[in-house]
């Protein structure tokens, strides 16, 4: 259904190519998994198989894309809606009109269908994604899930043969991440939809697999197969796979089932063993305050009576459904909105009250979309802005970037930059003004592991100066490895909050992969149980 017939492209201006010499051939109703570091050109294939690389990316591609039997050199992207359907990494982008039926119905109407048939088809896949009770709500209001949910409705309604999905769950938290992934593979099984999806969060996903494609990104041929064969020499892994080298598995597992069934013998390694004691609260200096906060959008309640203290050194996790309030909160904090009821004090202030000068001295926020805090035209543009902007010292800047991920060209464009090293610029660009708080809003969206490592050594590292961190985010793996405090939110409410191990460990949603496989036992994570096994003779088991 999909060919990649030695396809090479090199973007613009680059030195180097992003994708070289890429083979592969995906057989119709699969569904494909495209893995690599990010950065590694995973985004860039899943355009070209509907020929937005390179019609709209400019760059020059020499090979041949072929989806159906249509070269897309040969058809433009218009005329390859009835084929392929894809869905970016930001679902809600891609929205044009105002209410989910109008959604569905918006790329027939620009394909000329019949208007019999438009009824017919909206109606199917109303029932097919679970969306009938939603036809009339304005998108504006739906969860994160929902909006997911329905951009892949509203590409599937002009009957592709090919789904191309770009980070699908990567915005949503466990159980809505599972309901889409849900109606994905109903769509493989029961249509014979043929599906290729790019993802990072390969804990979520793999199971799922028909087969796997790996990106390198260093020259390297892609390599495609078995989702256990490709993956096992793959240096992006998901936790189980990882527990699975660590222990010499084979067949490797691929899902939280598989693993349990192999891990008895490792258990029993470890029944002498306790994991690490969970980590005391920080001691330090009372750095936020929320006394209860309460906030509504019209007649929505997003917070309600939210009470919270962060403390010098803590980190602590924001973790709820989509929807919950997580992001609100963080505008509180920073002084975005101002509180209907309660009070917000950070550094004894109320940020609301404060000039954004003096606001950026005590409080940062990095935003889910973080380039919005990117408006020049090169990394040493930015820089030097931020200084001016925040009365730095000339250098400021630059000095914390390179601190956090070194070696980044000052002549590149932000949006240029991986997932990975736009995150730190944002992040230097908020941390060079020495914010005794530090606000993080899904920063690991788009990140793979290893830039989810750099990003925890990051995190540690500022706790260890002192810093306070609060991190929103649906990644239960990051939560595992470097949070000291958990707070749950649900429907605007704080309903869990203490030490992160406590707090996650026994939740069925926000639980670790390794803890799952290792239960009743609390090991959150494969560092603590390669630890453990370091001290005990002998091999792994």
């Amino acid at each position: 259904m999909i060919r990649f017939d030695h396809v090479s492209f090199t973007y613009p201006d680059a030195d180097v190519p992003t994708l070289i010499d890429v083979d592969f051939i995906v057989p119709e109703g699969e569904l494909c998994l495209v893995v690599g570091e990010t950065g590694s050109g995973k985004s860039t294939l899943l355009r070209a198989v509907n020929g937005l690389v390179p019609r709209f990316s400019g760059g020059l591609l020499t090979g041949v894309v072929t989806v159906g039997g249509r070269s897309t050199a040969q058809v433009p992207p218009r005329e390859l809606a009835d084929v392929v359907g894809m869905v970016g990494q930001d679902p809600a982008a891609g929205f044009v009109t105002d209410v989910v039926e109008d959604e569905l119905a918006h790329v027939m109407e620009n394909l000329g269908v019949a208007p019999d048939v438009m009824r017919r088809r909206v109606e199917d896949v109303l029932d097919l994604l679970g969306l009938h009770e939603l036809r009339n709500r304005p998108l504006s209001t739906l969860s994160g899930g929902q909006q997911q949910r329905v951009a892949i409705g509203s590409v599937l309604t002009a009957g592709p043969r090919v789904l191309v999905l770009d980070e699908p769950t990567s915005a949503l938290d466990p159980a809505a991440a599972e309901e889409v992934l849900a109606a994905v593979t109903r769509l493989v099984h029961d249509l014979g939809i043929t599906v290729l999806v790019a993802e990072h969060r390969l804990e979520r996903v793999v199971q799922y697999a028909d087969s796997v494609v790996f990106v390198p990104g260093d020259g390297s041929p892609v390599v495609i197969g078995d989702p256990s064969a490709v993956l096992s020499g793959s240096p992006v892994v998901p936790p189980v796979i990882e527990l699975g080298r660590l222990a010499g598995w084979s067949p490797m597992p691929l899902s939280v089932r598989d693993a349990r069934r192999a891990s008895a013998p490792l258990r029993e390694r470890l029944a002498p063993l306790r994991p690490p004691q969970p980590a005391e609260a920080a001691a330090g200096d009372l750095v936020a305050q929320v006394s209860g906060l309460q906030a509504t959008y019209g007649s929505l309640t997003a917070l309600s009576g939210v009470n919270l203290e962060v403390r010098a050194g803590e980190v602590v996790a924001l973790m709820g459904r989509n929807g919950a309030g997580k992001s609100t909160l963080l505008n509180h904090l920073v002084g975005l909105r101002a509180p209907q009821r309660g009070t917000v004090r950070v550094c004894g202030a109320e940020p609301h009250r404060q000039s954004a000068r003096d606001v950026i001295r005590s409080v940062g926020l990095v935003p889910q979309d973080n380039g919005v805090l990117l408006y020049h035209d090169t990394v040493a543009a930015e820089c030097v802005a931020a200084d001016r902007d925040g009365d730095l010292a000339a250098g400021t800047t630059r000095a914390v970037l390179d601190r956090l991920v070194p070696g980044i060209d000052q002549r590149s464009h932000p949006r240029d930059l991986s997932e990975g090293q736009r995150l730190a610029l944002a992040l230097a660009i908020v941390l060079g003004a020495e914010p005794a708080l530090v606000l993080l809003d899904e920063p690991t969206r788009g990140l793979d592991y290893a830039a989810k490592q750099r990003l925890i050594a990051m995190l540690q590292m500022l706790a260890s100066e002192g810093r306070s961190v609060l991190l929103a985010t649906h990644d239960v793996e990051v939560v595992a490895s470097v949070a000291h405090r958990a707070i749950v939110l649900a429907e605007g409410e704080v309903v869990a909050d203490g030490v992160a191990r406590d707090v996650v460990v026994h939740s069925p949603v926000f639980a670790p992969q390794i803890a799952k496989v290792l239960a009743p036992e609390t090991w959150m994570n494969v560092d603590e149980v390669r630890a453990a096994l370091a001290t005990l003779e002998g091999p792994s088991q």
